[in-house]
């Protein structure tokens, strides 16, 4: 057999169904031991898109998404993606050429370090030496992968070895894993620390996101009372309708949902490691802090737990539960001033008719039209502040968004891939005119592939968040500035459907017209960010803390 068929036998072995990637000479072997394999190569028009859309799909699925590159330029394109899969927990296998190792034909053209360059930005990176050694290889990528804390992993092919026959070689079937549980006495620590607590709140983060914990950490909150607020990558785990959810931490500092946080003298820490933008900083003498989640805390000067509960966190959230005994000396009272303020001030201008349109007309409208398991994918941008605060999550992954790499760029990638995993979804991508710029060829993937995606293009005709980040720090407007293209006209050069909203009443019904029609749709709405300074204030906020 041939080492090339041998990886994607390997590969079928592993259940993977797509392979997301561009074609170069170095990885034609591959490709033709894809030709016959049930595996789907999907062709993308630059590496980093197919990289994430690779992450995406193992975001979403729980198994690591594929995606494989040439050499040299190739290889390297996949750099951001990879490092947008493991800082965002998001399993995914790079599969990148090289030249032969055995002998040289072309020198050192096109040759970098792959392996080395791969290193710092994933869980595992090796190079292929012996065709023989693929299916171990293979298989312990996966495991890697996978394994709580989930990220990227790479897997260097060289033309030689790809070429060459295997004898003997053994495939091996992956094994039965249970995760370990937490121990009881850690348990104990929790119950007994959340017992004496007067005001404990719950934060929910992007771990709870990755497992089936929500019935667990839902009658978890349903039993005690708790209020809880949530990360941006921990949103939808429980649904955000739910009456003791008080909001979103989308900035560092400066929002409502502080007030409840500082007022706080336990946060029950589900999931979250500050990878994540901290939506708390612990002080001595504060809030204490259990930290909930499959790995030990990472001690940070703005993050040291006072107990960890380590092992399956539906599962550790269930022991608590079970054992805890619901305190008459809790106090949730401020908590619910701060949940009135919140919710009264979500709503505020979400049926304004001001053209350019605002932010908060926006995130409503596209509620208005989502199914409960509908997914909206975010890039990034000013924009995903505002969907962060604003919209309303009902089931986990249903709003993705990146906030650990947070990199421009991914929004409609990722929304190809949600339409593989589920193309009866209702899927919508939001992105801004600069973030949808740097991958706007994967139109063409959308509409080659007969997708059904709505593509909303969020424009303010230059680096928004940038802007609203140089004027409150008192800096001159400076470098912001660009030409778009009339992307009405762009959408349908690729032969998706365009349209422009020239009035705020035109978003609902064109959404809903998208929504409907199987077809790739683009929207583009002029935005007007002047609520950005006026809205997302800390004067704003030191008023209401003082309720």
């Amino acid at each position: 057999m041939k080492a090339s068929d041998l990886f994607i036998k390997s590969l079928e072995n592993e259940g993977v169904e797509y392979i997301f990637g561009l074609p170069g000479e170095e990885n034609l072997d591959i490709l033709q031991s894809l030709k016959s394999s049930k595996i789907r190569f999907v062709v993308c028009r630059h590496e980093q898109a197919a990289g994430f859309m690779a992450a995406t799909y193992g975001r979403l699925s729980g198994r690591p998404g594929v995606c494989l590159s040439t050499l040299g330029p190739g290889a390297t394109n996949l750099v951001t993606a990879a490092a947008y899969a493991q800082l965002g927990g998001m399993p995914m296998l790079m599969i990148t050429g090289q030249k032969p190792i055995n002998k040289s034909k072309q020198g050192f053209f096109q040759i970098v370090d792959t392996v080395e360059i791969m290193s710092p930005v994933t869980k595992m990176s090796r190079q292929v030496l012996n065709g023989s050694k693929i299916p171990s290889l293979v298989r312990e990528a996966f495991r890697i992968s996978q394994e709580e804390r989930p990220g990227a992993v790479h897997l260097e092919l060289p033309e030689d070895i790809a070429a060459k026959e295997v004898q003997d070689a053994h495939i091996f079937k992956p094994s039965k894993i249970r995760r370990p549980i937490a121990e009881g006495k850690s348990v104990d620590w929790a119950v007994d620390l959340i017992q004496k607590s007067e005001r404990p709140l719950i934060l929910i983060g992007a771990g709870a996101n990755r497992k089936q914990a929500v019935s667990m950490i839902e009658a978890f909150i349903d039993k005690t009372g708790i209020p809880f607020f949530n990360t941006q990558m921990g949103k939808g785990v429980v649904s955000e309708k739910h009456p003791l959810f008080l909001g979103t931490a989308a900035l560092s500092d400066g929002d409502y949902i502080h007030c409840a946080i500082e007022k706080a003298d336990l946060i029950i820490n589900i999931g979250h490691d500050v990878i994540e933008k901290p939506p708390f900083v612990m002080k001595n003498g504060g809030a204490k802090v259990i930290h909930v989640n499959f790995f030990g805390a990472g001690v940070d000067e703005v993050y040291f737990p006072q107990v960890e509960v380590i092992g399956d966190i539906g599962n550790a959230v269930w022991q608590i539960k079970e054992k805890i005994t619901v305190q008459d000396h809790w106090d949730f009272s401020y908590y619910s001033k701060i949940k009135k303020e919140i919710d009264t001030h979500i709503v505020k201008k979400a049926d304004s008719n001001s053209y350019p349109m605002l932010p908060q007309r926006i995130v409503q409208d596209v509620s208005d039209v989502m199914t409960e398991d509908g997914i909206v994918t975010l890039d990034n941008g000013m924009y995903k502040i505002w969907f962060a605060r604003n919209y309303r999550a009902l089931r986990p992954n249903s709003l993705l968004l990146d906030n650990a790499l947070a990199t421009m760029g991914a929004g409609l990638p990722s929304a190809i891939s949600v339409h593989f995993i589920d193309p009866k979804k209702k899927i919508i991508a939001v992105c801004g005119d600069g973030g949808f710029m740097m991958n706007s060829q994967e139109l063409e993937t959308a509409v080659r592939l007969h997708m059904h995606l709505v593509i909303l293009i969020i424009n303010d005709n230059e680096y928004g968040m940038i802007r609203w980040k140089q004027q409150s720090m008192g800096f001159d407007r400076f470098g912001l500035h660009y030409k778009n293209p009339d992307f009405v006209q762009y959408a349908k050069s690729y032969g998706a459907h365009g349209y422009r909203v020239v009035k705020a009443s035109d978003l609902k019904k064109l959404l809903k017209k998208c929504l409907t029609k199987k077809a790739v749709h683009l929207i583009e709405i002029p935005v007007d960010y002047r609520e950005n300074i006026k809205v997302l204030t800390k004067e704003l906020q030191r008023k209401v803390c003082k309720l």
